[in-house]
């Protein structure tokens, strides 16, 4: 029986390691006993069945989960936006973050996949219920499919589609804009009964109730917001209406993911310039694509960071989209003003 020339072995050395990088090893196996059958064939025979089987190896590739994920849950007749990252840790093990309705990211430990389907489950958050968050679900490379249980049992339908790169492009500005007028709500809209109030150009929640949002959307901008919060208070400002910029009575505090500065639940404020309760204080933010900037009471305290994904009370998961800006009302009193925007062109 006539050998491999070196030629050759070059050649099934490469197909080798295309097939290990491609997780193809069954279509190898196949190929490869085929090629031993047809030694006697020839070396002409031989090269063409090589050529012949390349097409068939790109075709065949696996569907893969890992990436990034934005979730929807259709739950007692809403939507709700979620969010997901699958990543390889190892050889064999599959680890993730997620992000529910509400709350803030949080590790998942171990994502079991079999084929096509994967589950994992995670102890409750914010969630009522004793049990834990439990996702079971099917996927192909663009999109995911399945249930969610929530930690009180109950199951709801998920599906999901990759997040968007959101690449970041040196922006062209556009003109300032106001989006409070110091006057009323005119641009604004809240989300639920109002208790939203404007008094001596100041936007006020005087107490827990409705979020607030402008009419207006947006892509990449440049936003001046100055807030003053009374003690123990609470609030956030929505860049697209998606990733949150907390902000907390936490002077004094060491900066972390939670708190005033952060994006909250993924990226912490280098230092801590939060001002007493009850003064003025102001955030000068920018956002092009996935990378922000938070220039906290003039101190830059996160610099052209990548935002992962969306957090926790997004308004939706759709992160190709323009969003508004969009801040928190139900977590305590909170007083806005000099609300001014810088849109790209």
């Amino acid at each position: 029986m006539p050998l491999l020339t070196k030629r050759h072995f070059f050649v099934f050395v490469y197909l080798i390691i295309s097939c290990i990088i491609s997780n193809l090893k069954p279509q190898f196996l196949r190929m490869k006993k085929a090629i031993h059958d047809s030694i006697h064939l020839g070396s002409f025979t031989l090269l063409l069945l090589i050529a012949f089987s390349i097409p068939s190896f790109s075709q065949s590739k696996k569907p893969t989960l890992e990436g990034r994920w934005d979730l929807t849950i259709q739950r007692e007749g809403k939507s709700q936006p979620s969010w997901l990252e699958v990543m390889h840790s190892g050889m064999r093990t599959w680890v993730g973050h997620f992000v529910g309705p509400s709350g803030s990211s949080r590790p998942v430990s171990r994502i079991n996949i079999d084929s096509n389907n994967f589950s994992f489950a995670i102890p409750a958050q914010w969630e009522d219920g004793t049990g834990d968050l439990k996702l079971e679900a099917s996927f192909t490379n663009e999109k995911i499919s399945g249930t969610v249980t929530f930690p009180d049992g109950k199951n709801y339908p998920v599906t999901a589609v990759r997040a968007p790169k959101l690449a970041s492009t040196v922006p062209q500005w556009g003109v300032p804009m106001k989006l409070f007028n110091g006057k009323d709500l005119t641009g604004w809209k809240a989300l639920g009964e109002n208790q939203w109030v404007v008094e001596n150009g100041i936007l006020r929640s005087p107490k827990s109730g409705a979020n607030i949002r402008t009419e207006k959307t947006f892509t990449d901008f440049k936003l001046h917001i100055e807030f003053r919060y009374p003690k123990g208070s609470n609030s956030g400002v929505y860049l697209r209406g998606r990733y949150e910029v907390q902000i907390e009575d936490s002077k004094g505090v060491e900066p972390w993911i939670g708190g005033f500065g952060a994006v909250y639940g993924f990226i912490k404020p280098s230092e801590m310039p939060a001002k007493d309760a009850g003064e003025w204080q102001a955030y000068d933010i920018t956002l092009v694509g996935r990378k922000v900037t938070v220039v906290a009471n003039g101190k830059t305290i996160i610099l052209n960071q990548e935002i992962p994904g969306i957090t926790g009370g997004a308004l939706d998961s759709n992160e190709g989209e323009p969003g508004p800006i969009y801040m928190q009302g139900d977590h305590g009193p909170i007083e806005y003003r000099n609300i001014i925007i810088t849109p790209v062109k």
